[in-house]
Protein backbone atom coordinates (compact mmCIF):
# COMPACT_ATOMS: atom_id res chain seq x y z
CA UNK A 1 0.00 0.00 0.00
CA UNK A 2 1.05 3.42 -1.17
CA UNK A 3 1.81 5.59 1.84
CA UNK A 4 -1.36 7.57 2.05
CA UNK A 5 -2.26 10.14 4.73
CA UNK A 6 -4.80 9.04 7.43
CA UNK A 7 -7.00 10.23 5.57
CA UNK A 8 -7.63 10.73 1.92
CA UNK A 9 -9.67 11.15 -0.94
CA UNK A 10 -11.23 7.26 -1.95
CA UNK A 11 -13.52 8.13 -4.84
CA UNK A 12 -15.38 10.84 -6.40
CA UNK A 13 -18.44 10.78 -8.78
CA UNK A 14 -19.47 14.53 -10.39
CA UNK A 15 -22.99 12.72 -11.35
CA UNK A 16 -24.97 12.55 -14.62
CA UNK A 17 -27.94 12.93 -15.96
CA UNK A 18 -30.09 9.79 -16.22
CA UNK A 19 -33.68 9.19 -17.67
CA UNK A 20 -33.92 12.94 -16.90
CA UNK A 21 -32.91 13.22 -13.36
CA UNK A 22 -29.89 15.61 -12.64
CA UNK A 23 -26.79 14.52 -10.60
CA UNK A 24 -27.50 11.00 -9.99
CA UNK A 25 -24.79 9.14 -7.97
CA UNK A 26 -22.55 12.27 -7.09
CA UNK A 27 -20.42 12.12 -4.35
CA UNK A 28 -17.04 11.92 -2.93
CA UNK A 29 -15.97 9.41 -0.35
CA UNK A 30 -13.36 9.95 2.41
CA UNK A 31 -11.50 7.08 3.61
CA UNK A 32 -8.76 5.81 6.43
CA UNK A 33 -5.45 4.22 6.39
CA UNK A 34 -6.04 3.65 10.71
CA UNK A 35 -9.28 1.96 11.72
CA UNK A 36 -8.29 1.54 15.92
CA UNK A 37 -9.31 4.77 16.88
CA UNK A 38 -12.04 7.67 15.76
CA UNK A 39 -10.15 10.56 13.63
CA UNK A 40 -11.04 13.96 14.54
CA UNK A 41 -12.99 15.78 11.84
CA UNK A 42 -12.77 19.57 13.48
CA UNK A 43 -10.68 21.55 11.61
CA UNK A 44 -10.89 19.30 8.15
CA UNK A 45 -12.76 20.98 5.00
CA UNK A 46 -13.24 19.94 1.33
CA UNK A 47 -12.44 22.87 -0.82
CA UNK A 48 -12.98 22.62 -4.92
CA UNK A 49 -11.29 24.50 -7.49
CA UNK A 50 -14.74 24.63 -10.80
CA UNK A 51 -13.69 24.99 -14.06
CA UNK A 52 -13.43 28.57 -14.26
CA UNK A 53 -10.84 28.66 -11.54
CA UNK A 54 -12.86 30.00 -8.46
CA UNK A 55 -12.46 27.84 -4.70
CA UNK A 56 -15.11 26.95 -2.91
CA UNK A 57 -15.16 25.18 0.56
CA UNK A 58 -17.77 23.00 -0.19
CA UNK A 59 -17.57 21.34 3.23
CA UNK A 60 -16.57 22.45 5.97
CA UNK A 61 -16.97 19.41 8.83
CA UNK A 62 -18.73 21.09 12.27
CA UNK A 63 -17.03 20.97 15.72
CA UNK A 64 -16.38 17.19 17.48
CA UNK A 65 -17.69 15.52 14.44
CA UNK A 66 -15.72 11.93 13.65
CA UNK A 67 -14.98 9.63 11.53
CA UNK A 68 -15.85 6.49 12.86
CA UNK A 69 -15.75 3.68 10.40
CA UNK A 70 -13.28 2.83 7.47
CA UNK A 71 -15.38 5.27 5.05
CA UNK A 72 -17.27 8.28 5.29
CA UNK A 73 -19.56 9.06 2.50
CA UNK A 74 -20.83 12.57 1.11
CA UNK A 75 -23.41 13.41 -1.20
CA UNK A 76 -25.27 16.54 -2.88
CA UNK A 77 -28.01 17.77 -1.43
CA UNK A 78 -29.86 17.52 -4.64
CA UNK A 79 -28.91 14.54 -5.80
CA UNK A 80 -30.77 11.73 -5.32
CA UNK A 81 -30.98 9.60 -2.21
CA UNK A 82 -29.32 12.27 -0.30
CA UNK A 83 -30.21 11.29 2.36
CA UNK A 84 -28.41 8.52 2.66
CA UNK A 85 -24.97 9.98 2.89
CA UNK A 86 -23.12 11.05 6.26
CA UNK A 87 -22.93 14.23 5.52
CA UNK A 88 -24.63 16.65 2.28
CA UNK A 89 -23.12 19.79 0.20
CA UNK A 90 -24.34 22.11 -2.03
CA UNK A 91 -21.60 23.04 -4.50
CA UNK A 92 -21.92 20.23 -7.86
CA UNK A 93 -19.17 19.14 -9.44
CA UNK A 94 -18.10 19.55 -13.06
CA UNK A 95 -17.24 16.86 -15.05
CA UNK A 96 -13.82 18.34 -15.96
CA UNK A 97 -12.40 20.54 -13.00
CA UNK A 98 -10.49 20.22 -10.11
CA UNK A 99 -8.66 19.81 -8.10
CA UNK A 100 -10.29 18.55 -5.17
CA UNK A 101 -8.53 19.00 -1.86
CA UNK A 102 -8.52 17.88 1.64
CA UNK A 103 -7.72 20.41 4.36
CA UNK A 104 -6.35 20.52 7.43
CA UNK A 105 -6.43 24.52 8.16
CA UNK A 106 -4.34 25.40 5.03
CA UNK A 107 -2.53 21.99 5.07
CA UNK A 108 -3.36 20.13 1.93
CA UNK A 109 -3.62 16.72 3.13
CA UNK A 110 -5.12 15.14 -0.19
CA UNK A 111 -5.86 16.21 -3.66
CA UNK A 112 -7.02 14.98 -7.02
CA UNK A 113 -8.28 16.65 -10.45
CA UNK A 114 -9.68 15.47 -13.27
CA UNK A 115 -8.96 17.75 -16.50
CA UNK A 116 -6.68 16.28 -18.72
CA UNK A 117 -3.95 18.83 -17.68
CA UNK A 118 -0.38 17.33 -16.89
CA UNK A 119 -0.47 15.20 -13.56
CA UNK A 120 -4.34 15.35 -13.49
CA UNK A 121 -6.78 12.56 -14.50
CA UNK A 122 -9.01 12.14 -17.37
CA UNK A 123 -12.13 14.14 -17.58
CA UNK A 124 -15.98 12.45 -16.66
CA UNK A 125 -17.65 11.47 -20.13
CA UNK A 126 -21.24 12.32 -20.27
CA UNK A 127 -21.94 9.62 -22.55
CA UNK A 128 -20.32 6.71 -20.31
CA UNK A 129 -20.49 7.53 -16.29
CA UNK A 130 -17.81 6.39 -14.66
CA UNK A 131 -16.57 6.69 -10.98
CA UNK A 132 -12.99 8.06 -10.26
CA UNK A 133 -11.75 5.54 -7.64
CA UNK A 134 -8.36 5.30 -5.84
CA UNK A 135 -5.95 1.95 -5.80
CA UNK A 136 -4.82 2.29 -2.72
CA UNK A 137 -1.81 0.05 -3.71
CA UNK A 138 -0.08 2.66 -6.46
CA UNK A 139 -2.16 5.56 -4.89
CA UNK A 140 -3.44 6.46 -8.81
CA UNK A 141 -7.16 7.22 -9.16
CA UNK A 142 -8.65 5.14 -12.25
CA UNK A 143 -11.67 5.70 -13.78
CA UNK A 144 -14.70 2.45 -12.83
CA UNK A 145 -17.99 2.15 -15.13
CA UNK A 146 -18.92 -0.21 -12.06
CA UNK A 147 -18.35 0.92 -8.21
CA UNK A 148 -20.06 -0.12 -5.02
CA UNK A 149 -20.49 2.92 -1.91
CA UNK A 150 -19.50 1.29 1.41
CA UNK A 151 -22.17 3.45 3.17
CA UNK A 152 -22.76 3.06 7.03
CA UNK A 153 -24.53 5.77 8.85
CA UNK A 154 -22.58 4.92 11.98
CA UNK A 155 -19.01 5.95 10.03
CA UNK A 156 -19.74 9.20 11.00
CA UNK A 157 -20.88 11.09 14.82
CA UNK A 158 -21.30 14.42 16.54
CA UNK A 159 -20.75 14.29 20.16
CA UNK A 160 -23.05 16.15 22.15
CA UNK A 161 -25.79 15.55 18.60
CA UNK A 162 -27.82 13.20 20.90
CA UNK A 163 -29.01 16.04 23.38
CA UNK A 164 -31.79 17.21 21.31
CA UNK A 165 -32.21 20.30 23.63
CA UNK A 166 -29.02 21.21 22.85
CA UNK A 167 -28.64 20.69 19.13
CA UNK A 168 -31.80 20.77 17.55
CA UNK A 169 -31.24 24.13 15.17
CA UNK A 170 -33.79 26.58 14.75
CA UNK A 171 -35.83 26.56 11.13
CA UNK A 172 -35.20 29.06 8.22
CA UNK A 173 -36.49 32.29 9.94
CA UNK A 174 -33.34 34.42 10.29
CA UNK A 175 -31.84 33.57 6.86
CA UNK A 176 -31.62 36.58 4.52
CA UNK A 177 -30.38 36.87 0.85
CA UNK A 178 -27.16 37.99 0.63
CA UNK A 179 -25.19 37.62 -2.86
CA UNK A 180 -26.49 36.46 -6.52
CA UNK A 181 -24.78 35.36 -9.53
CA UNK A 182 -26.56 34.99 -12.67
CA UNK A 183 -24.37 35.63 -15.58
CA UNK A 184 -22.36 32.67 -15.09
CA UNK A 185 -18.97 32.25 -17.49
CA UNK A 186 -18.88 28.96 -19.03
CA UNK A 187 -21.91 26.90 -16.94
CA UNK A 188 -24.77 26.91 -15.67
CA UNK A 189 -23.49 25.19 -12.80
CA UNK A 190 -21.37 28.65 -11.41
CA UNK A 191 -25.06 30.39 -10.93
CA UNK A 192 -25.88 30.52 -7.10
CA UNK A 193 -28.00 32.26 -4.45
CA UNK A 194 -26.23 33.00 -0.75
CA UNK A 195 -27.62 33.09 2.11
CA UNK A 196 -26.69 34.78 5.50
CA UNK A 197 -27.15 33.82 8.75
CA UNK A 198 -27.18 37.19 10.89
CA UNK A 199 -28.08 35.42 14.20
CA UNK A 200 -26.45 33.44 17.06
CA UNK A 201 -27.83 30.19 16.08
CA UNK A 202 -27.05 28.16 13.31
CA UNK A 203 -30.09 27.22 10.76
CA UNK A 204 -31.18 24.11 9.46
CA UNK A 205 -33.08 24.38 6.28
CA UNK A 206 -34.07 21.37 5.68
CA UNK A 207 -37.71 21.67 4.09
CA UNK A 208 -37.11 25.60 3.48
CA UNK A 209 -37.56 26.05 -0.26
CA UNK A 210 -36.42 28.86 -2.76
CA UNK A 211 -39.59 30.25 -5.00
CA UNK A 212 -38.31 31.42 -8.53
CA UNK A 213 -41.15 32.18 -11.50
CA UNK A 214 -43.72 30.29 -9.33
CA UNK A 215 -41.21 27.23 -9.09
CA UNK A 216 -40.18 25.93 -5.64
CA UNK A 217 -36.57 24.32 -5.48
CA UNK A 218 -35.33 22.54 -2.05
CA UNK A 219 -33.06 23.75 0.51
CA UNK A 220 -30.69 21.74 2.77
CA UNK A 221 -27.99 22.32 5.13
CA UNK A 222 -27.08 24.02 8.09
CA UNK A 223 -25.83 27.65 7.87
CA UNK A 224 -23.54 28.57 11.00
CA UNK A 225 -24.21 31.91 13.26
CA UNK A 226 -22.81 34.94 10.91
CA UNK A 227 -22.37 32.25 8.51
CA UNK A 228 -22.90 31.96 4.70
CA UNK A 229 -24.37 29.45 2.40
CA UNK A 230 -24.23 29.56 -1.14
CA UNK A 231 -27.21 26.99 -2.79
CA UNK A 232 -25.43 26.54 -6.62
CA UNK A 233 -27.88 26.18 -9.30
CA UNK A 234 -27.77 22.48 -10.49
CA UNK A 235 -31.65 21.58 -10.83
CA UNK A 236 -32.81 25.46 -12.12
CA UNK A 237 -31.09 28.37 -13.89
CA UNK A 238 -31.92 32.51 -13.43
CA UNK A 239 -32.04 34.79 -16.48
CA UNK A 240 -28.54 36.02 -16.60
CA UNK A 241 -29.47 39.89 -17.25
CA UNK A 242 -33.06 39.63 -16.34
CA UNK A 243 -35.08 42.32 -18.51
CA UNK A 244 -38.64 42.13 -16.24
CA UNK A 245 -38.45 41.65 -12.71
CA UNK A 246 -36.96 38.81 -11.67
CA UNK A 247 -38.01 37.40 -7.94
CA UNK A 248 -36.33 35.30 -5.64
CA UNK A 249 -38.57 34.24 -2.51
CA UNK A 250 -37.26 32.30 0.47
CA UNK A 251 -40.14 30.40 2.31
CA UNK A 252 -39.96 28.66 5.48
CA UNK A 253 -40.85 25.43 6.07
CA UNK A 254 -44.50 26.92 6.97
CA UNK A 255 -44.32 28.33 4.10
CA UNK A 256 -44.40 31.81 5.26
CA UNK A 257 -41.95 34.48 2.97
CA UNK A 258 -39.08 34.97 5.11
CA UNK A 259 -36.80 36.95 2.69
CA UNK A 260 -37.52 38.54 -0.95
CA UNK A 261 -34.90 39.85 -3.39
CA UNK A 262 -35.86 41.23 -7.21
CA UNK A 263 -32.59 41.43 -9.13
CA UNK A 264 -32.31 44.24 -11.48
CA UNK A 265 -31.17 44.59 -15.24
CA UNK A 266 -27.73 45.28 -15.07
CA UNK A 267 -25.85 41.51 -14.76
CA UNK A 268 -22.56 41.29 -16.25
CA UNK A 269 -20.16 38.64 -17.10
CA UNK A 270 -17.65 37.86 -14.06
CA UNK A 271 -20.23 39.69 -11.57
CA UNK A 272 -22.89 39.31 -9.06
CA UNK A 273 -25.54 41.61 -7.26
CA UNK A 274 -24.61 41.56 -3.92
CA UNK A 275 -25.58 43.33 -0.40
CA UNK A 276 -22.76 45.04 0.61
CA UNK A 277 -23.81 47.43 3.68
CA UNK A 278 -26.65 49.68 4.34
CA UNK A 279 -27.66 53.27 4.04
CA UNK A 280 -27.97 56.53 6.54
CA UNK A 281 -32.02 55.04 6.98
CA UNK A 282 -30.94 51.23 7.57
CA UNK A 283 -32.19 49.97 4.02
CA UNK A 284 -29.80 47.35 2.38
CA UNK A 285 -27.53 48.33 -0.31
CA UNK A 286 -27.17 45.95 -3.53
CA UNK A 287 -24.51 46.91 -5.66
CA UNK A 288 -23.00 44.84 -8.81
CA UNK A 289 -19.49 43.90 -7.86
CA UNK A 290 -16.62 41.89 -9.90
CA UNK A 291 -15.90 40.41 -6.77
CA UNK A 292 -17.76 36.87 -6.29
CA UNK A 293 -18.00 35.60 -2.74
CA UNK A 294 -19.91 32.54 -2.61
CA UNK A 295 -19.76 31.78 1.14
CA UNK A 296 -17.73 34.23 2.12
CA UNK A 297 -18.42 37.99 3.67
CA UNK A 298 -19.48 40.46 0.35
CA UNK A 299 -17.07 42.69 -1.26
CA UNK A 300 -17.94 45.42 -3.61
CA UNK A 301 -16.15 45.97 -6.72
CA UNK A 302 -16.96 48.49 -8.88
CA UNK A 303 -14.70 48.03 -11.86
CA UNK A 304 -13.17 44.75 -13.07
CA UNK A 305 -9.37 43.39 -12.54
CA UNK A 306 -7.90 43.55 -15.87
CA UNK A 307 -4.91 40.74 -17.19
CA UNK A 308 -1.83 41.78 -17.57
CA UNK A 309 -1.30 43.64 -20.63
CA UNK A 310 -4.80 45.56 -20.40
CA UNK A 311 -6.46 48.42 -19.13
CA UNK A 312 -10.30 49.02 -18.32
CA UNK A 313 -11.70 51.26 -20.70
CA UNK A 314 -14.40 53.25 -18.30
CA UNK A 315 -16.75 54.18 -20.86
CA UNK A 316 -17.61 50.51 -21.88
CA UNK A 317 -16.40 48.56 -18.70
CA UNK A 318 -14.26 46.31 -20.70
CA UNK A 319 -10.95 45.42 -20.75
CA UNK A 320 -8.58 46.61 -23.72
CA UNK A 321 -5.03 46.05 -24.44
CA UNK A 322 -2.46 48.99 -23.65
CA UNK A 323 -0.65 50.06 -26.73
CA UNK A 324 3.14 51.72 -25.69
CA UNK A 325 2.86 55.63 -27.43
CA UNK A 326 6.49 56.37 -28.63
CA UNK A 327 6.89 59.79 -30.14
CA UNK A 328 8.02 60.00 -33.23
CA UNK A 329 11.09 61.62 -34.53
CA UNK A 330 11.54 63.60 -37.29
CA UNK A 331 14.97 64.34 -39.10
CA UNK A 332 16.31 67.73 -39.53
CA UNK A 333 14.16 70.02 -41.07
CA UNK A 334 11.30 68.50 -40.46
CA UNK A 335 8.40 68.75 -37.54
CA UNK A 336 5.87 66.57 -36.02
CA UNK A 337 2.30 67.50 -36.80
CA UNK A 338 0.37 66.56 -33.20
CA UNK A 339 -3.49 66.12 -35.33
CA UNK A 340 -1.57 63.70 -38.12
CA UNK A 341 1.40 62.13 -36.64
CA UNK A 342 3.57 62.82 -39.19
CA UNK A 343 6.63 65.31 -39.82
CA UNK A 344 5.87 68.02 -41.99
CA UNK A 345 9.19 70.28 -43.32
CA UNK A 346 9.72 73.16 -41.14
CA UNK A 347 8.82 76.34 -43.24
CA UNK A 348 11.55 79.05 -43.84
CA UNK A 349 10.73 81.49 -41.38
CA UNK A 350 13.87 84.05 -41.59
CA UNK A 351 13.48 87.34 -43.24
CA UNK A 352 14.31 87.90 -46.97
CA UNK A 353 17.44 89.86 -47.98
CA UNK A 354 16.86 92.73 -50.28
CA UNK A 355 19.99 94.00 -52.68
CA UNK A 356 21.32 97.39 -52.44
CA UNK A 357 18.75 100.35 -53.16
CA UNK A 358 15.85 98.09 -51.90
CA UNK A 359 13.97 97.72 -48.93
CA UNK A 360 11.73 94.61 -47.84
CA UNK A 361 8.07 95.07 -47.77
CA UNK A 362 6.88 92.85 -44.58
CA UNK A 363 3.01 93.00 -46.29
CA UNK A 364 3.74 91.47 -49.87
CA UNK A 365 7.07 89.89 -48.80
CA UNK A 366 8.92 91.61 -51.95
CA UNK A 367 11.69 93.71 -52.08
CA UNK A 368 10.37 97.34 -53.22
CA UNK A 369 12.85 100.71 -54.40
CA UNK A 370 14.07 102.95 -52.30
CA UNK A 371 13.07 106.41 -52.72
CA UNK A 372 16.06 108.77 -51.74
CA UNK A 373 14.50 112.38 -50.66
CA UNK A 374 16.18 113.38 -47.56
CA UNK A 375 16.05 116.86 -48.40
CA UNK A 376 19.67 117.76 -48.43
CA UNK A 377 19.98 119.42 -51.90
CA UNK A 378 17.17 121.56 -51.06
CA UNK A 379 17.84 125.13 -48.57
CA UNK A 380 15.50 125.72 -46.19
CA UNK A 381 13.68 129.20 -46.96
CA UNK A 382 11.68 131.22 -44.25
CA UNK A 383 8.69 132.29 -45.20
CA UNK A 384 6.46 134.75 -43.48
CA UNK A 385 3.18 133.58 -42.96
CA UNK A 386 0.25 136.30 -43.91
CA UNK A 387 -3.82 135.52 -43.45
CA UNK A 388 -5.42 135.09 -46.43
CA UNK A 389 -9.11 134.00 -45.04
CA UNK A 390 -9.65 137.83 -45.49
CA UNK A 391 -8.46 138.49 -48.87
CA UNK A 392 -10.17 135.23 -50.19
CA UNK A 393 -13.62 136.83 -48.74
CA UNK A 394 -12.89 140.18 -50.71
CA UNK A 395 -11.83 138.50 -53.82
CA UNK A 396 -15.12 136.52 -54.26
CA UNK A 397 -17.42 139.86 -53.36
CA UNK A 398 -15.23 141.70 -56.05
CA UNK A 399 -16.13 139.31 -58.86
CA UNK A 400 -19.67 138.72 -57.80
CA UNK A 401 -19.89 142.79 -58.37
CA UNK A 402 -17.89 142.36 -61.57
CA UNK A 403 -20.02 139.53 -63.23
CA UNK A 404 -23.40 141.63 -61.71
CA UNK A 405 -21.78 144.76 -63.35
CA UNK A 406 -21.31 142.47 -66.95
CA UNK A 407 -24.69 141.05 -66.91
CA UNK A 408 -26.01 144.48 -66.45
CA UNK A 409 -24.44 146.17 -69.60
CA UNK A 410 -25.17 143.18 -71.50
CA UNK A 411 -28.90 142.73 -70.65
CA UNK A 412 -29.06 146.58 -71.23
CA UNK A 413 -26.75 147.21 -73.81
CA UNK A 414 -29.32 148.51 -76.60
CA UNK A 415 -30.84 151.18 -74.17
CA UNK A 416 -26.30 152.30 -72.75
CA UNK A 417 -25.95 152.41 -76.30
CA UNK A 418 -28.03 154.71 -77.37
CA UNK A 419 -27.71 156.40 -74.04
CA UNK A 420 -24.18 156.65 -75.43
CA UNK A 421 -25.38 158.30 -78.69
CA UNK A 422 -27.51 160.79 -77.57
CA UNK A 423 -24.69 162.08 -75.02
CA UNK A 424 -22.03 161.74 -78.28
CA UNK A 425 -24.55 164.20 -80.73
CA UNK A 426 -24.84 166.46 -77.99
CA UNK A 427 -21.05 166.89 -77.03
CA UNK A 428 -20.89 167.77 -80.83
Amino acid sequence: MKNLPDIYIKSINPGYTVDGVNNVGEMIEIARTNSDEPILLTGLSLGYTNSSGNYTVIVDFPENSYMVGETLLLRLASSPDHELANLVYTKTLALKAGPLELKRGDEILDTVCWNNKEGCNKEFKKENPTTLVRNVETGDFEHQVDYTLNYDEKNYKVEGANDEAETKPSQCKGLEFSEVLTYYDNSQSEQFIEFYNSGAEQILMDGCQIKYKNKFYDLNGIVKPEGYFARYLNDFSLTKNPTNKNILELVDTNGEIVDKLEIPNGQRKGTSYAMVGYDKNGAELWHVTYAPTPNEPNNYQEFKTCEAGKVLNNTTGNCVKTTEIVEKVCKTGYYLNPLTGRCNKIPVTAEKTCKEGYTLNKETGRCIKIKENTGANYNLETEEYKESSSFVALYAILGVVIIGVVYIIYEFRQEIAKIFRKVFRRSR
